[in-house]
C-alpha cells in the first residue's frame, strides 16, 4: 500500500528521449490492447513508436508479452533491453526480469508477483493492480479491466496526453455498448488516480524537440499497411485461406474490397484459392492470394501455371518459423528460397522483401506495378515480426499514389498473338473482341506465340528465354542500391526484411565507435539489383544478416545466392532461428566475428 503522505519522497522529473516498456502477462490480460493503445498515442504525438509482441500459438492461451518502444528520437528497433517492466504474474516476473536493464523500474501486480528482495539492481514498484480493479469495477468486468488500470498507471508515470488516449478509446469502444466505454475509462481513471508518487520517487516526460512541422503521420501494423498497399496498387479481386500470420490480411482484403466494386474469396482450401486468384487474373483483373510458408506450398502448382502462361498475380508471404506447421507466432525468415525456387521446373518470378512497417505499403504496392507491367507472378515477403508490429511513418499520398484499375477490352487485330517473342507478353481478357474471332489459348502446357500447346524444341527454348529475360529487365530498371553509413570500408552488413532497423542501429554504433562500417537492405531479391558485385568489392567483409539457419554449409538463404552469384568468400553469414527479431548487440558480436576490431594505437 502507498506510504504516509508525511513520509512521502520528493519526486523528480526525468526528461527521457525513448524508452522501452516491455508488458508481460497472459494473452487473456489484453496485453497487446495496452501496447496497441501506447503506439498508436506514440503516432499521434508525433513520437517514433516500434513495438514487438509474442503470443501463444495454443488457442487457450498463454503467457505472452508486448513490447514497445516511444520516443522523440528516431526509433529503429524495439530494444535490447527494458528501461521498464510490468509484470502480472509471478512466472511474468521470472521469466523477464533478465530483460530489465539495471537501474530499470520493475512495476508488478503485488497481488500475484513475488520478487526476489535481496535482489537491488532495480526499482521496485509493487501495486495491487487486480485488487484495485474490482474496487474500480466490480462485477464481472473485472477480469477485462486490470490491463486498462495498468494503462492508467503508465499513463501517469510518462504524463501521457489522456485526451488523446479518450479519443483512442473512443474509436476502439464507442460501437459497443455504453457500459464498455464507461467501464474502460473507470478502470483507467483508477489507475491514473492511484498515488503511484508515494511509492516511485520520479515521473518521466518524452523531451520534445520543437514543434512538429512534418507530414501527418500515421499508426499501423505491417499486415495493415500490406493491404492498404495492395488497394492503393488497384487490387480489388483475391482469394485466400485462414492461415496465421497471413488471416488478418484475408479478413481486412474481404471486408474492404466490396467497397471498391470488388471482392475477396475465402476458399475451401489453400489450391483453391490460388486457382481462384489466377481465374480472377486470367479475366484481366490483377488478383491477389497470400499465405505463409505451409499454405504457399500447397499453391505452389498453380503458381508454376500462372508463370508459365504468364499471368500477372500478387503472391503474399507473411513467413513464421518452419518447416512444416512449425512455430506459427513466431518469426523466421526462411522461405526465401521457396519464393524464388519453389516451383518445378525453371519456373522465374518476382520476389520483394519489405523491411519495415512503412514499407509493406510501398512493397505492395510496387508488386502490383511490376505484375501488371511483366506479366509475371511477383512475391511480396513479409515476416510474424512485421505483421504484428506497431510504428507511427508519414501518410502516404493516397491522391498520387491510387491506382484505379480498368479492364483492357482493346479490340484486338487478327494477327493478335498474346506471347509474341518480341515483347513482354500482353493477354486479351475473355469478352475483348478480336477479329475474326479466332481466341488466343491460356494453358500450363509450354505453348507458341498464340498460346497453342506446342513441343517444339526450338519454341521452347524460346519461351524459356522470354520469361527469362524479362525479369533481366526488370533488374536493368531497378534504382541504384542505397548504402547508409560508410561507402567503403571493413564490413558491409547485408540483411533483407525486418532485419532492417536493429542492423541499421547497429551501423550506427559500431560508427560511433570509429568503425568504418556500411548498412545495404536489398528489398528486390529476385532479380538482384545490377551494382552489388561493384558495392562488395569495395568491403573487406560481407556479413548477410538473416533469420533462417546457417545450412549444411554454413551459410544462410540470401548469403548462399549471394556468394553463387558473386562467387565472393568475404561474404558471411550471421543466422538465427531461435523465432525471436535479432538484438542490436547480437549483431554488433556478428560484426567483430568476422573483422575484430584493433583499439587505436596510443
Amino acid at each position: 500500500m502507498p506510504e504516509d503522505s508525511s513520509t512521502q519522497k520528493a519526486v523528480r522529473e526525468e526528461h527521457i528521449r525513448d524508452a522501452v516498456i516491455r508488458l508481460a502477462g497472459n494473452s487473456q490480460d489484453g496485453i497487446q490492447s495496452i501496447g496497441g493503445f501506447l503506439a498508436r498515442l506514440a503516432g499521434r504525438s508525433a513520437q517514433e513508436v516500434m513495438t514487438y509482441m509474442t503470443i501463444p500459438a495454443t488457442i487457450s492461451g498463454g503467457p505472452s508479452i508486448f513490447q514497445v518502444r516511444m520516443g522523440t528520437g528516431e526509433v529503429l528497433s524495439a530494444g535490447d533491453e527494458a528501461d521498464f517492466l510490468l509484470a502480472f504474474y509471478q512466472h511474468s516476473y521470472e521469466n523477464h526480469i533478465g530483460f530489465l536493464k539495471e537501474g530499470g523500474v520493475l512495476l508488478y501486480d503485488s497481488d500475484h508477483v513475488e520478487p526476489d528482495e535481496n535482489d537491488n539492481r532495480f526499482v521496485k514498484v509493487g501495486v495491487p493492480i487486480s485488487a484495485l480493479t474490482v474496487e474500480a469495477l466490480g462485477g464481472s468486468s473485472r477480469e477485462k479491466g486490470k490491463n486498462l488500470f495498468a494503462l492508467g498507471l503508465l499513463a501517469r508515470i510518462f504524463k501521457l496526453d489522456v485526451a488523446k488516449l479518450r479519443e483512442i478509446f473512443k474509436e476502439r469502444f464507442g460501437s459497443k455498448a455504453e457500459d464498455v466505454l464507461r467501464n474502460v475509462n473507470l478502470a483507467f481513471d483508477a489507475g491514473f488516480s492511484y498515488p503511484i508518487d508515494n511509492v516511485l520517487d520520479r515521473y518521466y516526460n518524452f523531451q520534445q524537440e520543437g514543434e512538429y512541422e512534418g507530414p501527418q503521420q500515421v499508426t499501423m501494423d505491417g499486415n495493415t499497411a500490406l493491404t492498404l498497399g495492395l488497394i492503393a496498387g488497384g487490387v480489388r479481386h483475391g482469394a485466400g485461406y485462414p492461415i496465421t500470420p497471413w488471416s488478418t490480411i484475408m479478413e481486412m482484403l474481404r471486408q474492404q474490397l466490396p467497397k471498391y466494386n470488388g471482392v475477396f474469396v475465402q476458399a475451401e482450401d489453400e489450391l483453391a484459392a490460388a486457382a481462384m486468384a489466377i481465374g480472377f487474373s486470367y479475366a484481366g483483373h490483377l488478383a491477389v492470394t497470400g499465405s505463409s510458408g505451409p499454405g504457399i506450398s500447397l499453391k505452389m502448382e498453380s503458381l508454376g501455371w500462372a508463370t508459365m502462361a504468364e499471368i500477372p498475380l500478387v503472391v503474399v508471404n507473411i513467413q513464421r518459423g518452419g518447416p512444416s506447421t512449425g512455430l506459427p507466432t513466431n518469426v523466421e525468415q526462411s522461405d526465401l528460397l521457396q519464393a524464388i525456387y519453389g516451383s518445378h521446373g525453371d519456373c522465374p518470378r518476382v520476389v520483394i522483401a519489405a523491411q519495415n512497417v512503412e514499407d509493406c505499403f510501398y512493397s505492395a504496392r510496387e508488386a502490383c506495378e511490376i505484375a501488371r507491367k511483366y506479366s509475371v507472378p511477383v512475391f511480396v515477403l513479409s515476416d510474424m515480426s512485421l505483421a504484428s508490429r506497431i510504428e507511427a511513418f508519414d501518410e502516404p499520398d493516397l491522391e498520387a499514389l491510387m491506382i484505379e484499375p480498368t479492364l483492357d477490352t482493346e479490340d484486338r487485330s487478327a494477327d493478335f498473338k498474346p506471347y509474341d517473342l518480341e515483347r513482354i507478353t500482353r493477354h486479351a481478357p475473355p469478352g475483348a473482341w478480336i477479329e475474326g474471332g479466332v481466341f488466343p489459348q491460356v494453358t500450363g502446357l509450354e505453348h507458341d506465340e498464340s498460346g497453342h500447346p506446342s513441343a517444339n524444341p526450338q519454341m521452347h527454348a524460346k519461351m524459356m528465354r522470354k520469361r527469362r529475360e524479362k525479369i533481366q529487365k526488370l533488374a536493368d530498371e531497378l534504382p541504384a542500391s542505397q548504402i547508409y553509413g560508410d561507402e567503403e570500408g571493413e564490413v558491409l552488413v547485408v540483411g533483407w526484411g525486418s532485419t532492417w532497423g536493429p542492423i541499421r542501429e547497429t551501423v550506427i554504433r559500431e560508427r560511433d565507435r570509429g568503425r568504418r562500417v556500411g548498412h545495404l537492405q536489398i528489398r528486390h531479391l529476385n532479380p538482384l539489383p545490377n551494382d552489388l558485385g561493384e558495392i562488395f568489392a569495395r568491403f573487406e567483409k560481407i556479413l548477410v544478416v538473416e533469420m533462417n539457419d546457417e545450412g549444411l554449409y554454413g551459410q544462410g538463404q540470401l548469403a548462399t545466392l549471394l556468394r553463387a552469384r558473386y562467387c565472393n568468400p568475404a561474404i558471411q553469414s550471421l543466422c538465427k532461428t531461435d523465432g525471436l527479431t535479432f538484438k542490436i548487440k547480437e549483431i554488433m558480436r556478428g560484426v567483430e566475428a568476422v573483422s575484430p576490431s584493433h583499439a587505436p594505437s596510443k
